[in-house]
């Protein structure tokens, strides 16, 4: 109860952190296209973390994006998860809409990437689902000395197979430091709605990522993430330890991996995710 309450009062300062950035910054100084870290020079993707991106596809531009998981579950058969597909398209500097669909197979629902639904469940029957994904990024405001670069990230989730028919929603507030030129300290916490079977419940889901430069084209990060349910009949939190790096082939196109470990029983033993963007 005090890690539910504790995360939603996480949840509720960063949506005002993001409100008070629209307020006082976003306003008066309008971030450069594709975001306040020189995005137009490099291709910065949502899919390279768990956390996602501060930074939007850029004015007129699109941008698209494309993965698969391996899950090793605990007591169910491993999921497998893809393609992941996402495609953002820039109205302005500051605003993207989004558009994407997913298909996994396996013993439970993928809880490791951040372009798809959380889901909790742990069934022992081989699940088929697949989902459409909608929504919009914007970006309030620039970073400014303390003030973190900040935006919010709202998306729905409605299945187009499988046995569940309820659509889901997710609200994620994101902030991040660029510590000097080449390192970047992102955070977010991200709400969703979810469901098993007639159980209705909440999910959080914290995480912070350092990312950090390995020579000219090579980045990697190192990243933290927990996914919690609130309200479910039997409780569930879930932990874990991501590195990964990506390639960037040119500016506007990126390869790239990761792996984590869960760190509690609850969590899968392992997840591998690999996939690309590309922007133009």
């Amino acid at each position: 109860m005090h890690a539910q309450r504790l995360l939603r009062l996480l949840f509720l300062m960063g949506v005002l952190c993001c409100g008070e950035c629209w307020a006082q910054g976003f306003l008066r100084n309008r971030p450069v296209p594709g975001g306040g870290r020189g995005a137009e020079a490099e291709i910065e993707t949502d899919r390279d973390s768990f956390t996602p991106a501060t930074t939007t596809a850029g004015d007129g531009r699109w941008m698209v994006e494309a993965a698969y998981s391996f899950i090793d579950n605990r007591d169910v058969p491993e999921t497998h998860s893809y393609p992941e597909l996402l495609i953002r398209r820039g109205v302005d500097d500051w605003f993207e809409i989004r558009l994407g669909w997913n298909y996994e197979v396996g013993g439970a629902g993928s809880p490791i990437s951040g372009n798809v639904p959380i889901d909790l469940a742990e069934e022992e029957e081989i699940e088929r689902e697949s989902r459409l994904l909608y929504g919009a990024k914007a970006l309030l405001c620039e970073q400014s000395g303390l003030i973190p670069e900040s935006s919010i990230l709202i998306q729905g989730y409605t299945p187009t197979s499988g046995e569940t028919s309820d659509t889901e929603l997710s609200v994620t507030p994101i902030f991040g430091w660029a510590l000097n030129r080449s390192v970047v300290w992102d955070s977010a916490i991200r709400y969703s709605t979810s469901t098993l079977e007639e159980d209705h419940f909440n999910v959080w889901a914290p995480s912070t990522v350092v990312k950090f430069p390995i020579g000219e084209r090579w980045k990697a990060h190192a990243e933290y993430f927990g996914i919690f349910s609130d309200g479910r009949e039997e409780e569930s939190d879930q932990h874990f330890f991501s590195p990964g790096a990506h390639y960037l082939v040119t500016p506007d196109l990126e390869i790239g991996c990761r792996v984590g470990w869960g760190l509690n029983d609850q969590a899968p033993h392992f997840f591998s995710n690999a996939g690309f963007g590309w922007r133009y």
